[in-house]
Protein backbone atom coordinates (compact mmCIF):
# COMPACT_ATOMS: atom_id res chain seq x y z
CA UNK A 1 0.00 0.00 0.00
CA UNK A 2 1.31 3.88 -0.93
CA UNK A 3 1.48 6.17 0.46
CA UNK A 4 0.38 4.70 3.69
CA UNK A 5 -0.22 1.25 5.36
CA UNK A 6 -3.58 1.99 6.65
CA UNK A 7 -6.77 2.35 5.26
CA UNK A 8 -8.65 4.94 4.54
CA UNK A 9 -11.86 5.69 6.87
CA UNK A 10 -14.85 6.27 4.85
CA UNK A 11 -15.79 6.83 1.17
CA UNK A 12 -16.19 5.25 -2.20
CA UNK A 13 -14.17 1.85 -2.11
CA UNK A 14 -13.79 -0.01 -5.99
CA UNK A 15 -15.23 -3.14 -5.56
CA UNK A 16 -17.19 -6.43 -7.19
CA UNK A 17 -20.32 -5.42 -6.07
CA UNK A 18 -22.08 -8.24 -7.69
CA UNK A 19 -19.16 -10.62 -7.92
CA UNK A 20 -19.39 -11.16 -11.45
CA UNK A 21 -15.75 -10.72 -11.81
CA UNK A 22 -16.10 -7.07 -13.11
CA UNK A 23 -15.80 -3.38 -11.84
CA UNK A 24 -18.23 -1.06 -13.83
CA UNK A 25 -19.57 1.87 -13.21
CA UNK A 26 -22.15 3.02 -11.15
CA UNK A 27 -25.13 4.92 -12.15
CA UNK A 28 -27.69 6.89 -10.02
CA UNK A 29 -30.31 8.95 -11.02
CA UNK A 30 -29.86 12.51 -9.58
CA UNK A 31 -31.88 16.17 -10.36
CA UNK A 32 -28.38 17.44 -10.32
CA UNK A 33 -26.22 14.75 -12.19
CA UNK A 34 -24.09 16.15 -14.99
CA UNK A 35 -25.06 12.88 -17.85
CA UNK A 36 -28.22 12.19 -19.44
CA UNK A 37 -29.07 9.59 -21.87
CA UNK A 38 -28.17 9.05 -25.77
CA UNK A 39 -31.60 10.20 -27.56
CA UNK A 40 -30.79 7.64 -29.95
CA UNK A 41 -28.45 5.56 -28.12
CA UNK A 42 -29.63 5.25 -24.66
CA UNK A 43 -26.84 3.03 -23.59
CA UNK A 44 -24.63 5.68 -24.03
CA UNK A 45 -24.45 8.72 -21.42
CA UNK A 46 -23.46 12.11 -22.78
CA UNK A 47 -23.00 15.21 -21.10
CA UNK A 48 -26.12 17.81 -19.82
CA UNK A 49 -26.46 20.83 -21.51
CA UNK A 50 -25.24 23.71 -19.65
CA UNK A 51 -28.61 25.37 -19.08
CA UNK A 52 -30.93 22.24 -19.34
CA UNK A 53 -32.95 20.82 -16.87
CA UNK A 54 -36.47 18.60 -16.17
CA UNK A 55 -35.07 15.94 -17.75
CA UNK A 56 -33.46 12.52 -16.27
CA UNK A 57 -30.07 12.78 -14.93
CA UNK A 58 -27.40 10.24 -13.90
CA UNK A 59 -24.62 10.92 -11.18
CA UNK A 60 -21.96 8.28 -12.27
CA UNK A 61 -19.40 6.22 -9.81
CA UNK A 62 -17.08 3.83 -9.87
CA UNK A 63 -18.68 0.22 -8.87
CA UNK A 64 -18.15 -0.08 -4.86
CA UNK A 65 -19.24 -0.01 -1.45
CA UNK A 66 -19.46 3.36 0.69
CA UNK A 67 -17.99 3.07 3.84
CA UNK A 68 -19.43 5.59 7.04
CA UNK A 69 -21.98 6.45 4.04
CA UNK A 70 -23.56 9.55 5.79
CA UNK A 71 -26.56 9.17 2.82
CA UNK A 72 -25.30 12.89 1.59
CA UNK A 73 -21.50 12.57 0.71
CA UNK A 74 -19.31 10.46 -1.34
CA UNK A 75 -15.54 10.68 -1.46
CA UNK A 76 -13.98 8.51 -3.29
CA UNK A 77 -10.92 6.80 -0.73
CA UNK A 78 -7.48 7.02 -2.55
CA UNK A 79 -6.27 4.06 -4.23
CA UNK A 80 -3.69 1.53 -2.58
CA UNK A 81 -1.69 1.27 -5.21
CA UNK A 82 -0.85 4.49 -5.27
CA UNK A 83 2.68 3.79 -6.24
CA UNK A 84 4.40 4.41 -9.94
CA UNK A 85 7.72 2.69 -10.56
CA UNK A 86 8.04 4.51 -13.47
CA UNK A 87 8.09 7.71 -11.89
CA UNK A 88 10.29 6.35 -9.10
CA UNK A 89 13.47 6.54 -11.64
CA UNK A 90 16.60 9.47 -10.28
CA UNK A 91 15.88 11.45 -13.07
CA UNK A 92 14.25 14.84 -12.24
CA UNK A 93 12.58 13.20 -9.48
CA UNK A 94 10.12 14.90 -7.22
CA UNK A 95 8.48 14.35 -4.36
CA UNK A 96 4.65 12.86 -4.30
CA UNK A 97 3.17 16.27 -3.65
CA UNK A 98 4.73 17.60 -7.08
CA UNK A 99 4.70 14.03 -8.83
CA UNK A 100 1.79 11.92 -7.84
CA UNK A 101 3.11 7.92 -7.58
CA UNK A 102 6.47 9.35 -7.10
CA UNK A 103 7.70 7.03 -4.09
CA UNK A 104 9.35 8.27 -0.99
CA UNK A 105 13.14 8.79 -2.49
CA UNK A 106 14.91 8.21 -6.11
CA UNK A 107 15.04 4.17 -6.64
CA UNK A 108 12.99 3.78 -2.83
CA UNK A 109 11.48 0.49 -5.08
CA UNK A 110 13.68 -2.53 -5.28
CA UNK A 111 11.97 -3.48 -8.73
CA UNK A 112 13.71 0.16 -9.91
CA UNK A 113 16.62 -0.11 -8.18
CA UNK A 114 17.78 -3.24 -9.52
CA UNK A 115 17.21 -1.97 -12.94
CA UNK A 116 19.25 0.79 -12.31
CA UNK A 117 21.98 -1.00 -10.60
CA UNK A 118 21.95 -3.53 -13.78
CA UNK A 119 22.13 -0.88 -16.24
CA UNK A 120 24.45 0.87 -14.61
CA UNK A 121 27.11 -2.04 -14.23
CA UNK A 122 26.36 -3.47 -17.69
CA UNK A 123 28.10 -0.73 -19.70
CA UNK A 124 27.39 -2.56 -23.47
CA UNK A 125 23.66 -1.82 -23.08
CA UNK A 126 22.70 0.33 -25.96
CA UNK A 127 19.22 1.27 -25.71
CA UNK A 128 16.10 0.58 -23.77
CA UNK A 129 12.25 0.01 -24.15
CA UNK A 130 9.82 -0.39 -21.95
CA UNK A 131 6.03 -1.72 -22.40
CA UNK A 132 2.97 -0.02 -20.71
CA UNK A 133 -0.67 0.52 -21.58
CA UNK A 134 -2.44 1.98 -22.38
CA UNK A 135 -2.62 4.40 -26.33
CA UNK A 136 -1.35 2.39 -29.30
CA UNK A 137 1.72 5.31 -29.47
CA UNK A 138 5.53 5.20 -29.07
CA UNK A 139 6.59 7.63 -26.32
CA UNK A 140 10.39 9.53 -26.06
CA UNK A 141 12.04 12.01 -24.40
CA UNK A 142 11.52 13.77 -23.10
CA UNK A 143 8.91 14.69 -20.24
CA UNK A 144 10.01 17.54 -18.83
CA UNK A 145 11.36 19.65 -21.98
CA UNK A 146 10.74 20.45 -25.69
CA UNK A 147 12.87 19.07 -28.20
CA UNK A 148 14.54 22.41 -28.46
CA UNK A 149 16.49 21.24 -25.46
CA UNK A 150 17.69 17.86 -26.87
CA UNK A 151 20.57 17.98 -28.92
CA UNK A 152 19.58 18.06 -32.56
CA UNK A 153 21.70 15.25 -34.02
CA UNK A 154 20.24 12.95 -30.72
CA UNK A 155 16.59 14.38 -32.49
CA UNK A 156 17.44 13.78 -35.70
CA UNK A 157 18.39 10.02 -34.88
CA UNK A 158 14.83 9.26 -32.26
CA UNK A 159 13.07 10.73 -35.41
CA UNK A 160 14.22 8.09 -37.35
CA UNK A 161 13.97 5.07 -35.29
CA UNK A 162 10.57 6.37 -34.71
CA UNK A 163 9.42 6.36 -38.20
CA UNK A 164 10.70 2.79 -38.26
CA UNK A 165 8.66 1.77 -35.05
CA UNK A 166 5.85 3.58 -37.10
CA UNK A 167 6.52 1.75 -40.65
CA UNK A 168 6.54 -1.68 -38.37
CA UNK A 169 4.00 -1.69 -35.96
CA UNK A 170 1.53 1.13 -36.55
CA UNK A 171 2.00 3.12 -33.74
CA UNK A 172 2.81 6.88 -34.40
CA UNK A 173 6.08 8.23 -32.77
CA UNK A 174 5.80 11.53 -30.44
CA UNK A 175 7.28 13.38 -27.90
CA UNK A 176 5.67 12.81 -24.78
CA UNK A 177 6.54 16.99 -23.65
CA UNK A 178 4.59 17.90 -26.86
CA UNK A 179 2.07 15.22 -27.35
CA UNK A 180 1.49 12.91 -23.85
CA UNK A 181 1.38 15.87 -21.12
CA UNK A 182 -1.30 14.91 -18.71
CA UNK A 183 -2.02 18.60 -18.17
CA UNK A 184 -0.78 21.66 -20.35
CA UNK A 185 0.99 23.21 -17.43
CA UNK A 186 2.23 19.92 -15.94
CA UNK A 187 5.42 17.65 -16.65
CA UNK A 188 5.90 14.08 -16.03
CA UNK A 189 9.56 13.19 -14.42
CA UNK A 190 11.31 10.64 -12.59
CA UNK A 191 10.34 7.71 -15.68
CA UNK A 192 12.45 5.35 -16.76
CA UNK A 193 12.97 6.42 -20.39
CA UNK A 194 13.96 9.98 -19.53
CA UNK A 195 16.78 8.75 -17.38
CA UNK A 196 18.16 5.95 -19.39
CA UNK A 197 18.74 8.53 -22.20
CA UNK A 198 19.80 11.88 -20.05
CA UNK A 199 22.00 9.87 -17.82
CA UNK A 200 23.70 7.03 -20.32
CA UNK A 201 22.55 8.98 -23.79
CA UNK A 202 20.64 5.85 -24.82
CA UNK A 203 18.02 5.89 -27.05
CA UNK A 204 14.90 4.55 -24.91
CA UNK A 205 11.30 4.27 -25.78
CA UNK A 206 8.30 3.56 -23.65
CA UNK A 207 5.17 1.92 -25.66
CA UNK A 208 1.83 2.68 -24.82
CA UNK A 209 0.43 -0.46 -26.08
CA UNK A 210 -3.56 -0.38 -27.48
CA UNK A 211 -5.88 1.87 -28.42
CA UNK A 212 -9.31 1.21 -28.82
CA UNK A 213 -9.80 4.15 -30.33
CA UNK A 214 -7.72 3.08 -32.96
CA UNK A 215 -9.59 -0.34 -32.89
CA UNK A 216 -13.29 1.45 -33.46
CA UNK A 217 -11.36 3.62 -36.35
CA UNK A 218 -10.97 6.60 -35.04
CA UNK A 219 -7.83 8.58 -36.34
CA UNK A 220 -5.93 11.98 -36.03
CA UNK A 221 -6.88 12.23 -32.10
CA UNK A 222 -4.58 13.83 -29.58
CA UNK A 223 -3.78 11.09 -27.04
CA UNK A 224 -4.88 12.74 -23.82
CA UNK A 225 -6.32 15.74 -24.88
CA UNK A 226 -9.00 12.91 -26.25
CA UNK A 227 -10.08 12.21 -22.54
CA UNK A 228 -10.71 15.72 -21.98
CA UNK A 229 -13.16 16.44 -25.22
CA UNK A 230 -14.17 14.64 -28.48
CA UNK A 231 -17.15 14.08 -31.39
CA UNK A 232 -20.01 12.33 -29.45
CA UNK A 233 -19.64 10.14 -32.39
CA UNK A 234 -16.31 8.33 -31.70
CA UNK A 235 -18.22 7.16 -28.39
CA UNK A 236 -20.55 5.78 -31.04
CA UNK A 237 -18.06 4.62 -32.90
CA UNK A 238 -16.43 2.82 -30.02
CA UNK A 239 -20.03 1.55 -29.07
CA UNK A 240 -20.00 -0.29 -31.90
CA UNK A 241 -16.56 -1.59 -32.18
CA UNK A 242 -17.60 -3.45 -28.66
CA UNK A 243 -20.89 -4.90 -29.71
CA UNK A 244 -19.45 -6.00 -33.10
CA UNK A 245 -15.79 -6.66 -32.18
CA UNK A 246 -15.92 -7.83 -28.12
CA UNK A 247 -19.65 -9.37 -28.26
CA UNK A 248 -21.19 -6.40 -26.22
CA UNK A 249 -18.49 -7.38 -23.56
CA UNK A 250 -16.58 -4.32 -23.49
CA UNK A 251 -19.58 -1.74 -23.38
CA UNK A 252 -22.06 -3.37 -20.65
CA UNK A 253 -25.81 -2.42 -20.69
CA UNK A 254 -26.76 -1.08 -17.88
CA UNK A 255 -29.03 -3.15 -15.41
CA UNK A 256 -30.81 -3.08 -11.88
CA UNK A 257 -28.68 -3.16 -8.36
CA UNK A 258 -29.47 -3.12 -5.45
CA UNK A 259 -26.85 -1.11 -3.50
CA UNK A 260 -26.33 -2.24 0.63
CA UNK A 261 -25.47 1.83 1.26
CA UNK A 262 -26.98 3.73 -2.43
CA UNK A 263 -30.26 1.64 -2.76
CA UNK A 264 -31.58 1.37 -6.46
CA UNK A 265 -28.60 1.73 -9.26
CA UNK A 266 -27.71 0.19 -12.50
CA UNK A 267 -24.37 -1.02 -13.01
CA UNK A 268 -22.59 -0.76 -16.60
CA UNK A 269 -20.90 1.44 -18.77
CA UNK A 270 -17.26 0.00 -20.04
CA UNK A 271 -15.38 -3.10 -18.42
CA UNK A 272 -12.01 -0.67 -18.85
CA UNK A 273 -10.11 -3.32 -17.27
CA UNK A 274 -11.00 -5.78 -20.42
CA UNK A 275 -11.94 -3.13 -23.24
CA UNK A 276 -9.47 -0.55 -22.43
CA UNK A 277 -6.20 -0.77 -19.96
CA UNK A 278 -5.25 -3.98 -21.99
CA UNK A 279 -5.75 -5.66 -25.23
CA UNK A 280 -8.69 -8.20 -24.69
CA UNK A 281 -7.23 -11.92 -25.12
CA UNK A 282 -8.08 -12.63 -28.52
CA UNK A 283 -6.83 -9.35 -29.66
CA UNK A 284 -3.35 -9.85 -27.80
CA UNK A 285 -1.02 -11.60 -30.24
CA UNK A 286 -1.66 -9.25 -33.15
CA UNK A 287 -1.51 -6.53 -31.19
CA UNK A 288 2.09 -6.84 -29.89
CA UNK A 289 3.68 -9.32 -32.65
CA UNK A 290 5.35 -6.66 -34.92
CA UNK A 291 7.49 -5.33 -32.01
CA UNK A 292 9.87 -8.09 -32.29
CA UNK A 293 11.18 -6.62 -35.33
CA UNK A 294 11.03 -3.29 -34.64
CA UNK A 295 13.01 -4.41 -31.30
CA UNK A 296 15.32 -6.76 -33.51
CA UNK A 297 15.71 -3.30 -35.46
CA UNK A 298 16.86 -1.02 -32.82
CA UNK A 299 19.08 -3.95 -31.88
CA UNK A 300 20.86 -4.49 -35.05
CA UNK A 301 21.64 -0.38 -35.35
CA UNK A 302 23.56 -0.91 -32.18
CA UNK A 303 27.31 0.12 -32.58
CA UNK A 304 29.30 -2.84 -33.68
CA UNK A 305 33.13 -3.12 -33.42
CA UNK A 306 34.84 -5.31 -36.03
CA UNK A 307 38.37 -6.01 -37.91
CA UNK A 308 39.05 -4.36 -40.69
CA UNK A 309 43.33 -5.32 -40.83
CA UNK A 310 45.70 -6.61 -38.45
CA UNK A 311 49.60 -7.65 -39.85
CA UNK A 312 52.77 -7.82 -38.26
CA UNK A 313 55.35 -6.70 -41.48
CA UNK A 314 59.47 -7.40 -40.39
CA UNK A 315 61.60 -3.95 -40.57
CA UNK A 316 64.59 -5.66 -39.80
CA UNK A 317 67.29 -6.96 -36.90
CA UNK A 318 64.08 -8.81 -35.56
CA UNK A 319 62.02 -5.63 -35.06
CA UNK A 320 58.31 -5.75 -36.20
CA UNK A 321 55.72 -2.83 -37.25
CA UNK A 322 52.33 -4.25 -36.01
CA UNK A 323 48.99 -2.46 -36.77
CA UNK A 324 45.75 -2.92 -35.96
CA UNK A 325 42.56 -1.42 -38.11
CA UNK A 326 39.17 -1.95 -36.53
CA UNK A 327 36.12 0.41 -37.84
CA UNK A 328 32.34 0.01 -36.81
CA UNK A 329 30.34 -1.41 -39.18
CA UNK A 330 26.71 -0.39 -37.32
CA UNK A 331 24.66 2.43 -37.98
CA UNK A 332 24.71 4.34 -34.61
CA UNK A 333 28.17 5.77 -33.26
CA UNK A 334 30.11 4.19 -31.30
CA UNK A 335 29.48 6.60 -28.14
CA UNK A 336 25.61 6.27 -29.64
CA UNK A 337 24.65 9.88 -28.70
CA UNK A 338 25.58 13.90 -28.46
CA UNK A 339 24.23 13.30 -24.78
CA UNK A 340 26.56 10.39 -24.10
CA UNK A 341 29.41 12.75 -25.21
CA UNK A 342 28.27 15.51 -22.82
CA UNK A 343 28.15 13.31 -19.90
CA UNK A 344 31.26 11.57 -20.80
CA UNK A 345 29.19 8.43 -20.50
CA UNK A 346 31.64 6.20 -22.04
CA UNK A 347 35.65 6.09 -22.93
CA UNK A 348 36.61 5.75 -26.26
CA UNK A 349 38.32 2.29 -28.16
CA UNK A 350 40.91 0.49 -25.92
CA UNK A 351 43.80 -0.88 -27.40
CA UNK A 352 45.87 -3.45 -26.24
CA UNK A 353 48.85 -5.39 -27.45
CA UNK A 354 50.52 -8.64 -25.50
CA UNK A 355 53.94 -9.57 -26.81
CA UNK A 356 55.65 -13.09 -26.91
CA UNK A 357 58.36 -13.84 -24.22
CA UNK A 358 61.75 -11.54 -24.11
CA UNK A 359 60.15 -9.08 -26.49
CA UNK A 360 60.60 -5.29 -26.20
CA UNK A 361 57.91 -2.86 -27.15
CA UNK A 362 59.91 0.04 -28.62
CA UNK A 363 56.82 2.35 -29.87
CA UNK A 364 53.51 2.59 -28.81
CA UNK A 365 52.05 1.52 -25.44
CA UNK A 366 50.35 -1.48 -24.20
CA UNK A 367 47.39 -0.03 -23.63
CA UNK A 368 45.49 3.09 -25.22
CA UNK A 369 42.60 4.40 -24.73
CA UNK A 370 42.07 6.03 -28.48
CA UNK A 371 38.82 7.79 -29.73
CA UNK A 372 34.99 7.34 -30.84
CA UNK A 373 33.42 6.21 -34.26
CA UNK A 374 31.50 6.95 -36.00
CA UNK A 375 28.61 5.29 -37.66
CA UNK A 376 26.23 6.04 -40.74
CA UNK A 377 23.32 7.63 -38.56
CA UNK A 378 24.13 11.22 -39.44
CA UNK A 379 24.55 10.04 -43.20
CA UNK A 380 23.27 12.77 -45.54
CA UNK A 381 19.98 11.38 -47.95
CA UNK A 382 22.04 12.18 -51.09
CA UNK A 383 25.86 13.07 -52.37
CA UNK A 384 24.73 16.35 -52.57
CA UNK A 385 28.12 17.70 -51.69
CA UNK A 386 26.86 18.60 -48.11
CA UNK A 387 27.46 16.79 -44.93
CA UNK A 388 30.13 14.53 -46.60
CA UNK A 389 33.17 15.11 -44.04
CA UNK A 390 33.31 12.30 -42.14
CA UNK A 391 35.78 9.92 -44.38
CA UNK A 392 36.52 7.53 -42.82
CA UNK A 393 35.63 8.46 -39.19
CA UNK A 394 34.19 5.23 -38.74
CA UNK A 395 37.69 3.28 -38.81
CA UNK A 396 41.07 3.53 -36.11
CA UNK A 397 44.62 2.39 -36.58
CA UNK A 398 46.99 2.00 -33.83
CA UNK A 399 50.73 0.85 -34.37
CA UNK A 400 53.38 -0.76 -32.33
CA UNK A 401 57.05 -1.47 -33.36
CA UNK A 402 58.35 -4.40 -31.25
CA UNK A 403 61.55 -6.18 -31.17
CA UNK A 404 61.30 -9.78 -31.37
CA UNK A 405 63.78 -11.47 -32.59
CA UNK A 406 62.95 -14.92 -31.11
CA UNK A 407 59.73 -14.43 -32.85
CA UNK A 408 56.39 -16.01 -31.19
CA UNK A 409 52.76 -14.70 -31.08
CA UNK A 410 51.93 -11.40 -30.49
CA UNK A 411 47.97 -10.94 -29.24
CA UNK A 412 46.10 -7.54 -30.20
CA UNK A 413 42.59 -6.63 -28.44
CA UNK A 414 40.36 -3.67 -29.31
CA UNK A 415 37.36 -3.18 -27.41
CA UNK A 416 34.83 -0.52 -27.09
CA UNK A 417 31.98 -0.73 -24.08
CA UNK A 418 29.29 0.02 -26.74
CA UNK A 419 30.63 -1.72 -29.64
CA UNK A 420 32.01 -4.96 -28.54
CA UNK A 421 35.52 -6.54 -28.84
CA UNK A 422 38.13 -7.56 -31.51
CA UNK A 423 41.04 -10.17 -30.73
CA UNK A 424 43.23 -11.06 -32.71
CA UNK A 425 46.87 -13.24 -32.63
CA UNK A 426 49.63 -12.60 -35.09
CA UNK A 427 52.39 -15.32 -35.81
CA UNK A 428 55.94 -13.15 -35.64
CA UNK A 429 57.59 -14.98 -39.00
Amino acid sequence: PYPFDEDALGGLVSEDMDGDGRMLQMRVIDPNGPWKAHPDEPRLLVRRDPTERDGTYYRVLPEGRVDDYDGVTITPQPRKEGLDLNRNFPFEWRQEYQQYGAGPYPTSEPEVHALVEFIGRHRNITGGISFHTFSGVLLRPYGTKADDGMPPEDLWTFQKIGEKGTQVTGYPAVSVFHDFKYHPKEVITGVFDDWLYDHFGMYAWTVEIWSPQQQAGIKDYKFIDWFREHPLEDDLKLLKWSDEALGGKGYVDWYAFEHPQLGQVELGGWDSLYAWRNPPPQFLEKEIAPFADWLLWCLLISPHLELYEAKATPIGDGAYQVRLVVHNTGWLPTYLSQKALEKQATRGVVCEITLPNDAILKSGKTREVLGQLEGRAYTPPATSGWGLDGATSDRLKVEWVIHAPQGGEVSLIAKHDRAGVVRVKLDLA
